[in-house]
């Protein structure tokens, strides 16, 4: 590249060329350091590298292979992590999909048996992914544990696979070279870390197996706790990851993420205190299958919510609930809770009519969100009859809505063309599976001519906008802990 006068780009000073370099993704900044050794310099300048995004391991189509990615991970770190502000990092130990806790080795987005032990070629390939994880975990926290100027730390595992009963059990661990060493060693980094940061305001670990326990957050610094706005803390079988004391430090808090069952009364007593600032966003995870390790006894009761949302007016909430069946859900979902967003999500239990009356009616003026998903060959039919669809009533009722996301039940091709026509353009976002879509003869939209083409005519005409079913049922069906993860963090965001 010539300039004028024939001086070339080499002569430029090294503070404009780092400017120009700033305008570059961090991949092709990678890429351009391979030019020669001048740009090289110029291009591992810190300025250049306050944040950094990666996912290690399987892409989102699966594909990808975590130990490849190993060394890459070494050399970022080893260049960056002391003194980067903002690291955002996904580890995908295993290739492919993983799927949550789950009993049923049936389930179509697993298509591993659920552990360690049944197969002796998963249990070498679940002691090589252990392995791998445990090292890229080890390379990321070495690099960070004395970096004073991070402020937002992301760090999720797609890790569902390897945190089956027992995982950090001795018997399992044995069998991973310096398996024990290695998890204590991850656990104490990340607690020097917590007491070294100084100005860390977005604090997530989710899924990450063997680094976060329930002593963790007490090593957080002063500094770290006055200015910290962000914590998600989530993992499927551990116990209580914050203690009412802990959160009580945090009184700048403007958005949470937990599993629901460590969403305690005691918890949400500290959050409701008139001298915290007030919660923003609430992000709570209900997974059905770790119920066992982690029942909902002793979470927040009406009465708790009521005093919650006195204080923090302005609070919304999301959840996700995963295998959790109706009577659960019952239990849950009190009526103050500001529930905004709200995605269920099953391989074998069924969302009942009842639940979604319930839904409809509590949370008519505050729900935004709503995805009805179910990974099963059977479509269930949630009306009683064809012309009193509880998704239409969910529709009529939930005046604020504007995401509807159904996939593994039976939507009537008369009752698709209703909910188009009671939300209109107001109605962002309308995702129904071709899969689930039925037609009723007796409709006028069956009357004449092509059904499909006069259900997308009359839904496109509702909406106000082209529409057309879901033809990919892959592209509904994420992984969902991934999906929580995402979500959670554009919802916490959004305050």
């Amino acid at each position: 590249m010539a300039l004028c006068g024939g001086v070339g780009a080499m002569a430029l000073p090294s503070e404009l060329i780092v400017h120009i370099f700033s305008f570059l993704s961090d991949r092709d900044k990678l890429r351009a350091s391979t030019v020669c050794s001048r740009w090289r310099e110029c291009l591992f300048y810190p300025a250049l590298w306050t944040e950094l995004k990666l996912r290690i391991g399987g892409d989102l189509k699966g594909g990808g292979s975590s130990s490849d990615d190993t060394p890459k991970l070494e050399f970022l770190m080893r260049k960056f992590g002391s003194f980067v502000r903002e690291l955002r990092l996904e580890l995908a130990p295993v290739e492919g999909y993983l799927s949550p806790l789950s009993s049923d080795p049936s389930s179509s987005r697993m298509d591993l048996p659920p552990g360690p032990d049944n197969d002796p070629q998963l249990s070498e390939r679940w002691k090589d992914a252990m392995a791998t994880y445990l090292d890229q975990v080890l390379c990321v926290f070495t690099s960070i544990r004395n970096n004073r100027n991070l402020q937002k730390l992301s760090v999720y595992g797609d890790t569902c696979i390897l945190q089956q009963e027992g995982l950090l059990d001795s018997s399992n661990l044995h069998q991973i070279h310096q398996g024990d060493k290695k998890i204590n060693e991850i656990q104490q980094l990340f607690m020097e870390f917590l007491s070294n940061s100084r100005q860390l305001r977005w604090l997530s670990c989710s899924f990450m197996v063997g680094l976060v326990t329930p002593c963790s957050l007490a090593c957080l610094s002063n500094p770290s706790a006055e200015t910290l706005q962000h914590l998600s803390l989530l993992d499927h079988q551990l116990g209580p990851l914050i203690s009412p004391s802990e959160l009580d430090r945090l009184s700048k808090l403007h958005s949470l993420a937990l599993d629901f069952s460590d969403f305690t009364s005691d918890l949400c007593g500290i959050l409701a205190s008139p001298h915290r600032t007030p919660l923003h966003r609430l992000s709570l995870l209900l997974n059905g299958a770790a119920l066992e390790f982690k029942p909902l006894e002793g979470t927040a009761t009406e009465d708790d919510w009521k005093a919650l949302v006195r204080v923090s007016a302005n609070l919304r909430v999301y959840i996700m609930a995963l295998e959790v069946d109706s009577s659960e859900l019952l239990r849950v979902l009190k009526p103050s809770l500001p529930l905004e967003r709200l995605h269920l999500d099953s391989y074998n239990t069924l969302v009942s009519d009842a639940t979604l009356e319930l839904i409809s009616q509590q949370y008519n003026k505050t729900l935004t969100h709503f995805l009805l998903l179910r990974d099963d060959p059977n479509f269930p039919d949630l009306s009683i009859n064809r012309n009193e669809d509880p998704l239409v009533l969910l529709a009529w009722r939930c005046t604020q809505l504007a995401v509807l996301v159904i996939h593994g039940y039976t939507v009537w091709s008369h009752n698709l063309v209703a909910i188009s026509r009671l939300r209109g353009s107001s109605l962002r976002v309308l995702t129904i599976s071709e899969e689930s879509i039925d037609f009723d003869p007796d409709q006028s939209v069956c009357m004449e001519g092509d059904p499909v083409h006069n259900l997308v005519k009359e839904v496109s005409l509702g909406l106000g906008r082209v529409w057309h079913p879901c033809l990919d049922s892959s592209l509904v069906l994420s992984e969902p802990t991934q999906h929580f993860q995402q979500e959670l963090h554009t919802f916490s965001m959004g305050m």
